[in-house]
This record gives C-alpha cells, sequence and structure tokens, in this order.
C-alpha cells in the first residue's frame, strides 16, 4: 500500500467526503459574495458622473444584502442536515476501538463482541466500507483525535470519554495526527491507519489477538533476555510472557507495526536501533529512557527480538 497526503482533499470516508463537498460549495459561496462585492467597489470608484439614486439602491441592496443572504441562507439549509449524519453513532454491531492519547503516543484497544480487548499501539487498521466506531479519551492532557482523509478531529478529555465515527471507503495507508497542542512532542504524535479489504482485516485482527510468538532464532532468543534483563518488560507488555508492564505500549505484534515511535520512523531494524539508543535525539520530550550504553551485541540482539514480534 502506498501511503497518502496527510489531507483532506483526500476524501476516503463518508464522513470526510461530506465535509470537503462542504467546503467546495462554501468556498464557491464566499468567491461568489466576493466577486459581488469588490464588483460593487469597483463600480463605485470608475464609474463616472452622478450615482443614479434608485440603480446605486437596488446594486446595493441586491448585491450587498439580498445576494449575500440567499447564498448564506442557501449554505446553511446544505450544511445543516450533514451534523447528524456526522454525529450518529456506528450501528449497533459494528466494530469498536477504544483509543487512549499519551505523552506522545497512542494506546488502542480493539473490543471484540464479548468485550475483550486486543491491545496493540500507534497504529490504527480498518475494514473498508464498514462503520466503526471510537471510544476516545486521554490520560495526561487534552489530545485531539483526527485522521483528516477519514472524517472530522475530536478532542480527547482527561476524565470524559467521547467519540467519533468512521466509514472508510478506499483501501489505502493514511495518517492521523494529534490535532491539539499537547507539549514538547506534540509535533511528532501521530500515527498510521491502514484501510483494509475486510477478509483481510478479519485475519490481520485475529492474528492479533494471539500472543507473541516464542523466538525460535538465537539472536532473537538471546534478545529477549536482553529485553528483561534491562528492565523493559517493567514499562512494556508481551503477551504470552511475563512483561506485563502498563506505562508503555503495547509490543506483542510490534515487527508488524509500519512504524516506530508514533510514526516517527519506519519501522526496521536500523531505526529500531537508532530508537533505542537515541530515544531523546529522535523524539525530545519521550519518557521513554534512551539506552546509550547498551553493548552492541545486546543491542542488535533486542532488535532481533522486536522485529520478530509478528
Amino acid at each position: 500500500m502506498i501511503e497518502t497526503p496527510q489531507s483532506t482533499f483526500n476524501a476516503a470516508g463518508r464522513a470526510s467526503e461530506d465535509i470537503a463537498n462542504l467546503f467546495y460549495w462554501m468556498s464557491g459561496g464566499a468567491v461568489a459574495i466576493w466577486l459581488i462585492v469588490i464588483g460593487l467597489a469597483v463600480y463605485a470608484i470608475y464609474q463616472p458622473g452622478e450615482h443614479h439614486p434608485r440603480t446605486t439602491k437596488l446594486l446595493v441592496i441586491g448585491g450587498g444584502a439580498v445576494f449575500p443572504t440567499i447564498v448564506l441562507t442557501g449554505l446553511l439549509c446544505f450544511s445543516l442536515p450533514m451534523l447528524p449524519d456526522l454525529h450518529r453513532p456506528a450501528p449497533s454491531g459494528s466494530l469498536q476501538i477504544h483509543v487512549s492519547g499519551v505523552l506522545w503516543w497512542w494506546r488502542v484497544d480493539y473490543i471484540g463482541p464479548d468485550g475483550e480487548k486486543i491491545a496493540t499501539a500507534n497504529e490504527i487498521r480498518l475494514p473498508v466500507d464498514q462503520p466503526v466506531e471510537f471510544k476516545l479519551d486521554s490520560e495526561d492532557v487534552i489530545h485531539s483525535f483526527w485522521i483528516p482523509s477519514l472524517g472530522g478531529k475530536v478532542d480527547m478529555i482527561p476524565g470524559r470519554q467521547t467519540r467519533l465515527q468512521l466509514h472508510p471507503t478506499r483501501v489505502g495507508t493514511y495518517r492521523g495526527a494529534c490535532a491539539e497542542f499537547c507539549g514538547k512532542a506534540h509535533a511528532q504524535m501521530n500515527f498510521d491507519v491502514v484501510v483494509m479489504p475486510v477478509d483481510e482485516f478479519d485475519d490481520w485482527l485475529a492474528r492479533q489477538s494471539e500472543p507473541a510468538k516464542q523466538p525460535i532464532e538465537p539472536d532473537a532468543i538471546a534478545g529477549q533476555q536482553v529485553f528483561f534483563k534491562y528492565g523493559c518488560s517493567a514499562c512494556h507488555a508481551v503477551r504470552g510472557t511475563d512483561a506485563k508492564g502498563k506505562v508503555g505500549p503495547d509490543l506483542t505484534h510490534f515487527g508488524s507495526r509500519l512504524s516506530i515511535a508514533a510514526s516517527v520512523l519506519k519501522n526496521n531494524p536500523e531505526n529500531l536501533a537508532r530508537w533505542i539508543t537515541q530515544t531523546h535525539d529522535v523524539k525530545p520530550g519521550a519518557e521513554m529512557p534512551q539506552f546509550d550504553s547498551l553493548p552492541d551485541d545486546d543491542l542488535q540482539a533486542m532488535v532481533a527480538y522486536l522485529e520478530q514480534l509478528k
């Protein structure tokens, strides 16, 4: 899949299509009013001789009051019916995803039919042509959840749960972002959104629900030992192991994700090694400690272990 621009003009969801359509109509109305008003100003300035009172009243009242009122009323009547659809919850039985904003990353839980949670982080995958209900909150400060290509933005407020319905209409990889200034690494608090065919999404979600596979390669086995030796399990969870930390992102299937550090770096061994040893250079303000004194053998082993968590 090809990553598309982070743009509201690249509409790939029902809500974003409605919002983009409204923008085009409002822009057209604004241009029409601007042309009339500027036209009247040019006429008043450059028309030679005395202006006829009746013509002046007709132009001022018609162009300055009646025409804008008609245009703005039309735009209001066009936009108001959109609001119920944009705010309506997803139909019963729709996929539900709980997303929490954390300084400065995203905790993501897929909620199953029986209420069980499938944890991941910094990446959201969605089935195409299916409505999705997002439950949104924050663990610290106010964040704002926004996927420009799929729909509007919604604030994530500590102590309060907000919601958002999205209905993606086109397969692709899109970019989401925090749209509320939340501190030092706000500009680096992004996430990847992958819209997939329904059968591929179902297979992906089934794999995500499974515990991590035990490493079989010597480097990965050694890397798992390094992971526990340096205390990574105190902050991170890897289901199927004794790592049950809840402070940082769940790493159970980390190797299958597209990016590292909330979409700061692409997920590959070189970038992962850089993230582990130069954390604060890559993402100033990140609360994860950087292991810049980690021996190279241990570093490469840990990278091998994390990358095979798929």
